[in-house]
């Protein structure tokens, strides 16, 4: 019963107030956002059977990587989310799954890795890493 990844889109807002998601042209794969849970240790001298306890403490939103088949003339690739990198500008971004629903994972995010490719034997590609500021939020 898994879902197809075809299809899945990367969205980049515009950062209006009635703010508009656009799709990033030629994403070929997706990954993220990675989640994580910082715990610190809260062990004592009566911890039960001398064992470490833990408390949940801050979580990070982690990062988005995408792969794209860079085109170098394209808005989005070049003046948008480079110009963003350069700037370091905070933007809404929105991931949306193929399931029938159209789940969706919006975030604000800095684009923090820009890696172009041109490989002799290839296409032109490009790596980029968003990172997640503040929390995310998922819509069934």
């Amino acid at each position: 019963m898994g879902e197809a990844a075809f299809g899945a889109l990367f969205k980049v807002g515009d950062g209006a107030t009635s703010e508009a998601f656009t799709a990033l042209a030629e994403v070929v794969s997706i990954g993220g956002p990675s989640l994580s849970q910082e715990v610190v240790d809260v062990t004592h001298m009566s911890s039960t059977a001398g064992y470490r306890e833990f408390k949940a403490s801050v979580r990070d939103g982690g990062e988005v990587t995408l792969d794209v088949n860079f085109l170098p003339a394209a808005t989005d690739h070049i003046a948008l989310l480079q110009t963003d990198f350069e700037a370091g500008t905070v933007r809404n971004f929105e991931v949306v799954w193929t399931d029938t629903a159209s789940t969706n994972w919006q975030f604000a995010g800095i684009v923090t890795g820009w890696n172009p490719n041109h490989p002799l034997d290839g296409k032109a590609e490009c790596s980029i890493t968003v990172k997640v500021t503040g929390q995310p939020t998922w819509s069934p």
